[in-house]
């Protein structure tokens, strides 16, 4: 029975419920607290407690979903396509906003970190959160960071983002289309990109491409940052 539970098919059964329950629940109520990712957490943690789940078991077993995120970004490619056009006017305004929005967050998880007094490993563990899971976890692997760790704060940021993100964009009066797509994407990555295409094809591709300009950036300021802190 205990393989039955650790072993990949019911590992990728009860995450696919779990998920599938979440867009029923979203379908129904339709709010910001019904996203399908923040109501598929909360149906999947308590069951993996109670099944008594571990997280490496979990990851192993779950480990053809983390593979698919990789074809899925680049899907996102298709819809970058058609606002090609969009995509040229405004290319060095994308660039800037992308590689300083990625410095900003490396250097806010370090200054929350140093005002806690957090170990360099929960530093480097919590740096990639803006950055879609299967490259936060390779970057998050390489520096010496926790993968646990790092995917439990890329999936929170994600949820938070996408959930508050639309409300937030409402308050603070942005209108532009590509200005709310860097937003979600670049905070957010994949969940917000999912809520982003809600708000409009342009906001979509836009926040598919802040997705992977975030993990360009991201790869390469987070050594530097890191590099320099740390000396």
């Amino acid at each position: 029975m205990r393989q039955l539970i650790e072993s990949e098919p019911f590992i990728l059964a009860i995450t696919v419920v779990a998920y599938y329950i979440g867009l029923r629940i979203d379908s129904r109520f339709h709010r910001a607290i019904t996203n399908p990712l923040l109501v598929a957490i909360a149906v999947l943690l308590p069951s993996l407690v109670l099944l008594d789940i571990d997280y490496p078991t979990y990851d192993e077993g779950s480990h053809l979903i983390t593979f698919l995120l990789g074809p899925a970004v680049v899907s996102l490619g298709y819809n970058m396509h058609l606002q090609v056009k969009c995509i040229r006017r405004n290319l060095y305004p994308i660039l800037a906003t992308i590689a300083v929005g990625s410095l900003v967050g490396i250097l806010s998880i370090w200054g929350l970190c140093l005002i806690f007094e957090a170990d360099g490993i929960v530093v480097t563990s919590l740096e990639p959160k803006s950055v879609t899971m299967a490259i936060a976890l390779s970057l998050s692997e390489h520096c010496g960071g926790l993968p646990a760790l790092t995917a439990m704060s890329v999936t929170i940021c994600g949820v938070f983002g996408s959930v508050i993100g639309p409300w937030l964009l409402r308050v603070c009066g942005v209108r532009s289309a590509v200005a709310r797509g860097l937003a979600m994407g670049a905070a957010a990555h994949g969940t917000g990109t999912a809520r982003a295409f809600e708000m409009g094809q342009v906001e979509g591709a836009i926040a598919g491409m802040a997705i992977g300009l975030m993990g360009v950036f991201t790869s390469v300021f987070m050594p530097v940052v890191n590099m320099l802190i740390m000396r």
